[in-house]
Formats: structure tokens, C-alpha cells, sequence
């Protein structure tokens, strides 16, 4: 299901990529904007900010759609309530989008999320309204998996599908990766040294067995020759024996 997701998103934005490829003019261009961020399975805008085609706003009396385009992309309904009166206004399949969304940032940061917080980030007046929002405009559409909690008053997030990451939220994310990168090198190097250091030893055991084995051997050989010279010596037996029974 996630797969489907991810391809579905893919497949909207290389089409709607296209779509601005072929467009100049900048009504055209908001226009695409607006059919965008009113589309009900995009939640994925960050790569149409990085067109070429859609940057050719900037500076225009249709700059504003370009920083709308950029709130789908990673701000929220209360961002939007914030500065309302230097963006488009919103239709209500815009509005829905951005409610959306703000469920998804929500969820980033806490996986229990209060219902007064939601009444109040979605602008929903009544718990009726907000749970049938949740089911029918998160849950349905695949985009949160959770649980309703009437009694306490809280929707316990199980899934949320991920949102386009800020410039300062991937610089960091890149740092963090450079530094698990340096400490997986160095642990690496020290998994190495001691693989090294247990060869060397194994080594030296082996070495220290093979020259035990080895007096063990010439031990054994000299106790083999001490005793054939014992044997050598009883064929003589008589006389050794009566000698030394003389001598007794």
C-alpha cells in the first residue's frame, strides 16, 4: 500500500512537472498551482518549487501562488491563518489539503495527538466534526493510520505518511547521516583492528602450540630411545644382572 502511494505521488508530480514545462505565461502557471494543491492524492510539493518554469514567478504580481505553493510544501493551516492576506485565498479543496497536512506535522512530533490541539490546528469546532475528518479525510485516504480514543480524548497515531522535508530539516538530516557516517568509520576501523590483533593472537597460539607439540614429540622420542637402550642393555641380561648382584 505504501509502494502504490509512493508511485501514485511520483506519477503526479512528473505529470504535473510536465504540464509546467510547457507553460510561460504566469496566469497559466498559477493556474497549475492552484489545480496542484487542489489535487486530493498530492501531499508532495517541494519538487514543483524547484521547476524551472514555475521560479519564472518570482517578482510578478502571481508571486504569491509560488509562496503558496511553498506552504503546501511545509507549512500548515495555522501558517496559512498567519498570513492569509499576502497569499490566494483558499478553495475548499485547498483548505481540506492544508488540513491534511497539518495532521501529518502534527504526527511528526508526537505520535498522541490531544483532540483540543487538533480542534484548534484544523479549526474544527465540535469533536463530531473533527473525528469525521480524521476518518474520512486522513484514515480513508491512507495517509494516517490510528486510533480514535473518545474517552481520553486523543487520536494515538499509529502511521503518517511523511512530508517534504525543509531546507534546514535536510542540511540537518545531512549532518546527522555525515556524523553516523565518521562514527560507523571509526567503529568500523576498530572492529578491524581487533580482527587483526585476534589473527596475530590466534597466530601466536598456534605458533606456541605447534612448538609444544613438538618438545611434546621430542620428548617422546627420547623416552622411546632411553627405553630401546633399556631393552639393549636386559639381552645382556645375565651378566648385568650378576654383576650387579656382585657388586650388591
Amino acid at each position: 500500500m505504501a509502494m502504490d502511494a509512493e508511485r501514485r505521488q511520483a506519477e503526479l508530480i512528473e505529470q504535473f512537472s510536465a504540464q509546467a514545462a510547457a507553460l510561460s505565461s504566469g496566469p497559466q502557471l498559477a493556474a497549475l498551482v492552484l489545480e496542484a494543491t487542489s489535487h486530493p492524492a498530492l501531499f508532495a510539493f517541494s519538487e514543483l518549487l524547484t521547476l524551472p518554469a514555475l521560479s519564472k514567478l518570482t517578482g510578478t504580481q502571481y508571486a504569491s501562488s509560488l509562496d503558496l505553493l511553498r506552504l503546501f510544501a511545509y507549512g500548515t493551516l495555522k501558517d496559512y491563518k498567519s498570513n492569509s492576506s499576502a497569499l490566494p485565498a483558499l478553495l475548499p479543496d485547498q483548505a481540506r489539503k492544508l488540513k491534511q497536512l497539518s495532521v501529518l506535522t502534527l504526527a511528526e512530533s508526537t505520535k498522541v495527538l490531544p483532540y483540543d490541539q487538533l480542534m484548534q490546528e484544523l479549526d474544527v469546532s465540535n469533536v463530531r466534526e473533527l473525528e469525521d475528518f480524521l476518518i474520512n479525510e486522513c484514515m480513508y485516504s491512507g495517509i494516517v493510520r490510528g486510533k480514535l480514543d473518545q474517552l481520553r480524548r486523543c487520536f494515538e497515531v499509529q502511521f503518517a505518511a511523511g512530508r517534504d522535508l525543509t531546507p534546514d530539516q535536510l542540511t540537518n538530516m545531512i549532518e546527522t547521516l555525515s556524523d553516523w557516517l565518521g562514527t560507523s568509520d571509526n567503529l568500523l576501523h576498530q572492529i578491524q583492528e581487533k580482527i587483526k590483533w585476534a589473527d596475530t593472537t590466534s597466530e601466536l597460539n598456534k605458533k606456541h602450540q605447534k612448538e609444544f607439540e613438538d618438545r611434546v614429540e621430542e620428548a617422546k622420542k627420547s623416552v622411546k630411545k632411553l627405553n630401546n637402550v633399556s631393552r639393549q642393555t636386559m639381552t645382556y641380561g645375565g651378566m648385568t644382572t650378576f654383576s650387579l648382584n656382585l657388586e650388591e
